[in-house]
């Protein structure tokens, strides 16, 4: 390809160059507009879902399923294939051969990915591998496929697909076999998230688990319960167990609600939080970690944001565990083209836009299905802007959790401040025996400060089997 079209490419996509690995494939690119009539002349599937074979009698490859096997595994395949002389290749090389030699043998291979629509009217489909992000595995979908089945950004796309040919650069889709899970005819009728009626929590996502000993959960369960759409802030200064407790939350949602789908967030954090929090939680991790440029932290939110309002159109209980929004305003801050009104601190006026439309998007909708964002706030970091970012959020969430540096330093867990801690409407989500005793418990600890109130539930809470009896066994 010349070098015009490498500029155009750079142009449409602009953080590809940070999101592909190098590798030796001859197939890696991305497409510009100039490309997209030589694919239409190579047959890519815009005009010709009729080559996707209609039978399904043979062993099918998935690319997902190949992308998370170890080298040694795909070995084994090359040598069930009968392929000589793959010793040494790298992965993506690798499987791109396994593909390529499948589809010699008239096999067929499916993959799925979450769909990104480019301006160009065409779009690719992201791998969870590489955070959703550009990489050389993306699968192209032409402009007739997304138009034929109303697809928008955020869909998970589920289908049959084929290697690139010669003239071309990318995997492409030939037939479109599940939108979201569902039926892709089905999947036309949606009705729009922003269209949705957006209504109080009603039912409450237990975090209590069968570790009675795990009284971070308990205390939230009881004093600041998580709802299905619940808009929740956990405010941190350094070092007071933020990420803990979001695993903690992560872990007691998904073992006691396998239903809801699972997100965890991470923008800006360090490499190892990552992969800690990857090997903690069964859940779907993304990340952007701090080497990363701003431009990738807003790429990777928009499109968890776009995934998860299309699940939730579906019907769908989506959970986001972000980590955390103030990083993710930072790198707003940094995008965004000035205004020209600053801010104190330095953050630009138009810059919060964007993160309070992603905060605010947690909600509980009347027709069925919800998005529950909880999203940790930094605190007492010695920077204006992160205290300017946190006074702009304040408020605008119906959960707040406010942690405490002087419960840390005393190594009193969880380091939560209980009486500017709570929840709105927190009557939704209680029972009214329940709501009875945490009115007692709010007004007995109402006069003591943030170590003695801890201190003092933690030492009625130790011996008691569960929430339940340790309610049972008060007094009154």
């Amino acid at each position: 390809m010349s070098e015009e079209k490498e500029i155009k490419t750079e142009a449409a996509e602009p953080v590809a160059e940070t999101a592909e690995p190098k590798t030796t494939r001859k197939h890696d690119g991305a497409r510009t507009p100039r490309d997209k009539k030589a694919d239409s002349k190579a047959g890519l599937p815009a005009d010709v879902e009729e080559e996707a074979p209609a039978p399904r009698e043979k062993t099918s490859l998935n690319l997902a399923k190949l992308k998370d096997l170890k080298i040694s595994e795909l070995n084994d395949i090359a040598k069930d294939l009968g392929m000589l002389s793959f010793t040494g290749m790298k992965k993506q090389d690798l499987i791109f051969t396994i593909l390529e030699e499948q589809t010699k043998r008239d096999g067929f291979i499916f993959s799925e990915g979450v769909l990104e629509i480019l301006p160009d009217g065409y779009g690719f489909l992201r791998s969870q591998n590489y955070n959703y992000l550009p990489s050389p595995d993306d699968i192209y979908i032409s402009p007739s496929q997304i138009k034929k089945f109303g697809l928008r950004t955020g869909d998970v796309i589920s289908g049959q697909i084929r290697p690139p040919k010669e003239s071309e650069r990318f995997y492409a889709l030939l037939r479109v076999e599940a939108v979201n899970f569902e039926n892709p005819e089905e999947a036309k009728n949606k009705i729009l998230f922003d269209n949705l009626t957006p209504i109080y929590p009603k039912e409450r996502l237990e975090l209590e688990t069968k570790n009675a000993n795990n009284y971070s959960m308990r205390i939230m369960n009881l004093m600041t319960p998580i709802g299905k759409g619940q808009r929740g802030l956990i405010v941190a200064p350094p070092r007071t167990g933020k990420t803990i407790l979001l695993k903690n939350i992560a872990n007691s949602i998904t073992e006691n609600h396998p239903e809801v789908k699972m997100i965890v967030l991470l923008i800006d954090e360090r490499p190892e939080e990552v992969t800690d929090m990857e090997r903690s939680v069964k859940a779907e991790v993304l990340s952007s970690t701090f080497d990363e440029p701003p431009e990738r932290h807003v790429q990777v939110s928009d499109i968890v944001l776009e995934k998860a309002k299309r699940m939730v159109e579906c019907g769908h209980d989506v959970v986001i565990l972000l980590d955390s929004i103030t990083r993710l305003a930072r790198a707003h801050n940094t995008v965004v083209p000035h205004s020209g009104k600053i801010l104190s601190g330095g953050v630009d006026s138009n810059a919060l836009h964007r993160p309070k439309r992603f905060f605010g998007a947690a909600r509980k909708v009347e027709e069925g299905g919800s998005l529950t964002i909880i999203a940790t706030a930094l605190i007492e970091t010695g920077s204006r802007m992160d205290d300017v970012i946190f006074e702009e959020f304040k408020g605008t969430g119906n959960m707040e959790i406010i942690l405490d540096r002087r419960l840390s330093d005393r190594r009193v867990y969880p380091a939560m401040d209980i009486n500017r801690s709570g929840t709105r409407k927190e009557e939704l989500l209680l029972t009214q025996f329940e709501q009875s005793r945490v009115w007692i418990l709010r007004k007995l600890m109402s006069d003591k400060t943030p170590v003695e109130a801890m201190e003092y539930l933690l030492d009625k809470m130790r011996g008691t089997r569960s929430n339940k009896h340790f309610l049972e066994s008060m007094n009154g």
